[in-house]
């Protein structure tokens, strides 16, 4: 029998946990019977009673399997290192303990999957979330896409069932801080989507707050495009051509006018600090490509430090 890894990180699920669990083991005692079932959590130092009912599972059902991080090390992380812990043929990748994404889809990823796709990925067609937030997760989504090397699909997140072959070559990326949902399709591989509903958190409330999802999404900029120092190097630039082209306008008008447009000597200070921050600025971007190829090297620390494995 083949086996198929779920990962879900939790941290204060307590109201989600026993739903999750039940609803895919019912997959596999169903539609998936012919498969053998993984159901990997990821505890990130709980405050509530999620560790206790995962201990209660887990001595209950020896295919549910439980990581406990010594300290919450934030959901990427965490949910990376529960991935990298799976031993299936297949894994799917993320399913959150609050079920906004549907375990009802896996039958069907695990259908293309054996159909020949190396990594099966849900498209969030539908969001059932403000029209703020969905806008601004668009715009981020295709900014990060238009600047990186490689297409990430629109709508696409971490609930993605992915083959052996992608989970083994997302391990050979040393990364401390893994931005998971463009790392497979940075692997290749051939991919699919499936379209689905994401509906809004029925209990509890989330962890993923606003500054957490701000940290996440520069991430994901900082790891996989040079653009914000880019950025930087052409403000530079821009800056220091601005200053540039105002010193000589404002030369041409005193030639011609013969006058002074301004006191003696502000307008060279002018000139001065914006050429030179000019300067400055394209400088620290031509620096910061240096130490971002150095950056990317040295990462070596551990994603998380774990203080208890159950039934590996």
């Amino acid at each position: 029998m083949k086996t198929i890894s779920i990962v879900t990180p939790c941290y204060n699920e307590e109201l989600n946990i026993r739903e999750c669990h039940v609803r895919v083991a019912a997959l596999f005692a169903g539609e998936l019977k012919e498969y053998r079932r993984e159901h990997v959590f990821c505890d990130n130092a709980s405050k509530d009673r999620s560790a206790e009912i995962l201990r209660e599972i887990a001595a209950a059902d020896p295919c549910v399997k439980v990581i406990f991080n010594a300290r919450n090390f934030g959901p990427m992380r965490s949910n990376f290192n529960g991935v990298m812990a799976a031993g299936g043929d297949a894994v799917l990748l993320f399913l959150p303990a609050d079920l906004q994404d549907p375990p009802e889809l896996l039958p069907q990823f695990v259908q293309l999957w054996e159909a020949g796709n190396e990594i099966v990925y849900g498209v969030r067609k539908i969001r059932e979330e403000g029209a703020v937030m969905r806008m601004a997760r668009g715009l981020y989504y295709r900014m990060l896409t238009g600047l990186s090397e490689f297409t990430l699909p629109p709508g696409v997140g971490d609930f993605q069932l992915v083959d052996r072959k992608v989970v083994e070559a997302m391990r050979q990326i040393d990364d401390s801080y893994p931005f998971m949902r463009m790392m497979t399709f940075e692997c290749g591989f051939t991919a699919v989507g499936v379209p689905y509903r994401w509906v809004e958190r029925r209990r509890g409330v989330t962890s993923n707050n606003l500054p957490r999802l701000v940290d996440q999404g520069l991430n994901g900029l900082v790891t996989f495009t040079p653009a914000p120092l880019r950025l930087l190097l052409f403000l530079g630039f821009g800056i220091a051509a601005f200053a540039l082209a105002y010193a000589l306008v404002s030369l041409a008008l005193g030639l011609i006018f013969f006058r002074q447009l301004a006191p003696p000597g502000v307008m060279t200070i002018i000139v001065a600090v914006f050429f030179f921050g000019g300067v400055q600025l394209f400088s620290i971007g031509v620096l910061a490509e240096y130490i971002l190829a150095i950056h990317s090297q040295v990462r070596r620390k551990p994603v998380v430090f774990e203080r208890e494995r159950l039934n590996f």
